[in-house]
Order: C-alpha cells, then structure tokens, then sequence
C-alpha cells in the first residue's frame, strides 16, 4: 500500500473547491456565528467502509484556519465500521461550517473508491489476479481518485497517455490490424513503461504474440475465452515474460471467475466511474 498522501501537495487545488463552494462568502455562518467562536467537529462512520482521503478532510479546515488541530484516530486505508469515529477536529466554528461540505463531499468520495476496490480485492483472494484501475477518471481528480485505488488495495493502471502504450480496437482499425499498429510502436520502446494491445479474439492474439508485447489486454472476453487466451499465452511464453489483462463486463458478482483463469491483471473502470460516496457525518459542537 502506498504512503499517506502528502496533503500540502494539493493546497491550491483544496483553495480551488472552498472557492467554488464559497463563492461570495458563506453568508449564512457569517451572520450567525461570532468570528471568535470555537467548536469541536467528530467525523462519523455511518456504514462500512474504507478510508481514503482523511488528511485532505483536515488540510481544508486549515486552510479556513491554520489553528486547527486534529485528532486522527484511524488513517487511509483502515476500514471502519459504523459508529467509528476517524478524526476529531477543532478549529473556529466558522471554518468547520464553512469547510464542512467540501471536506465531507472530497472523503466521501475518495472512500467509496477505495471501499469498492477492497470489495473487488477481497473477492479475488488467494488468486495472482491483481485488481488495476483505468483512466476512467473524473477530469482534474485523477491523482486523488487513483490514490484511492490503492487504498483499496488496487493498483494503478496507466496514470496518463504519456505513461505507456496501449493499442485500442480505434488504433487498430486506423493503423489496419494488429501487426501493423504493434510495428508502428516498437519505436516507442525507450520512452514508455511498456507495450500493450488490446485483442478481442483468438486470431488477433496471436497477431500479438509475435511481436511479443508486454502486456495483452483480453478484452471483453468471457471467463472460457479468457481462460484459453491465458494458456495460449502460457505455451508461447512459459517464461512469463508477457502479462494478460482482462477487461470489459467485470463486476462484483464474476471477477473470481475471471481471477481464476490464471490472468495476471483484471481492470475495473467501475472502480472510480460507478463508486458511490459512503456514508459519513461531521456533528459540530461548541467548545
């Protein structure tokens, strides 16, 4: 699991969403709420789920005020179950307020990510498939959204289209077949992770296998095409050099029977498209 988020990596883009949220000021807790006033906010867990994003929910109160302090009883990737209090903070009540919904709306987010990806996770236990994301991301929140993902217990696909080649079922029809787009990558070698072309049947995948590419991405196959499109791999590659993918029509209910057919990664778009927000509450009191 990757370290805790370093949350003053992402002040400007946290200032950014108080700002949208804020607009002209929040003129409710202005009018009602002297500037002095303190309180004390507990974040409560409402339903299972896993964390992803706690030092983000803090960083926005400091930003409304830098005397906050936070009390962080579980950390990003713990599960918590209902009732289970993750961080207590206490600041002016005027920030907790105003941050209140932006800090709410970012972690409930991020944790349903993270708590659907440790679903998919647990359910292809004691498999080698691991569970990777996509670039089905919401625009400008990918780093966040993909941060969750690993939070999981997910991996990271690629992060961006500079980051390493995959050859779609768009490329190949522009390019011809899959020999040619495979030829017309090789030149890319020394400035991607790795090579990767999606096949969607038997006669495209042995295209593929002679221009031995890192990865072959077996897409919307069913678990018995999977499964024959793995040892097909296998036989022309007994040192494993070439990872399979399986992508396409995964969810909660089959990805064991795709895991079990020997595939080394199984990707979810569903992971950060389909998450829903879990269920938290942040009640505020005076101090």
């Amino acid at each position: 699991m990757s370290p805790t988020l370093d949350a003053s990596a992402y002040h400007n883009l946290l200032r950014s969403y108080l700002a949208e949220d804020i607009g002209a000021g929040d003129v409710t807790t202005e009018t009602i709420v002297p500037p002095t006033q303190r309180a004390h906010g507990e974040l409560i867990a409402k339903a299972p789920l896993v964390l992803a994003g706690i030092d983000l929910f803090v960083e926005i109160f400091r930003i409304l005020d830098s005397s906050t302090a936070a009390e962080i009883h579980f950390h990003d990737g713990d599960e918590l179950a209902p009732g289970q209090i993750p961080v207590r903070v206490t600041a002016t009540a005027r920030a907790l307020l105003t941050g209140e919904r932006v800090a709410l709306n970012l972690l409930q987010r991020l944790s349903g990510v993270a708590t659907l990806t440790r679903q998919f996770v647990r359910a292809v236990a004691g498999t080698d498939a691991q569970i990777v994301d996509t670039r089905k991301t919401t625009p400008g929140f990918r780093a966040l959204e993909k941060y969750a993902v690993r939070m999981g217990g997910g991996h990271n696909h690629r992060m961006d289209l500079g980051d390493a080649v995959l050859i779609k079922e768009n490329h190949i029809c522009l390019a011809g077949d899959v020999a040619k787009a495979l030829e017309a990558v090789q030149s890319a070698k020394g400035r991607a992770r790795w090579i990767e072309i999606e096949v969607t049947n038997l006669n495209e995948l042995r295209a593929a296998l002679a221009f031995k590419p890192d990865i072959i991405l077996l897409d919307n196959m069913n678990p018995l095409m999977v499964r024959q499109a793995v040892e097909q791999v296998r036989l022309h590659d007994p040192a494993r050099m070439i990872r399979t993918e399986a992508s396409g029509g995964i969810t909660l209910g089959n990805v064991r029977n795709f895991a079990e057919t020997g595939v080394d990664w199984i990707s979810v778009g569903a992971l950060t498209h389909s998450a829903s927000g879990v269920d938290l509450s942040f009640e505020i009191e005076p101090e």
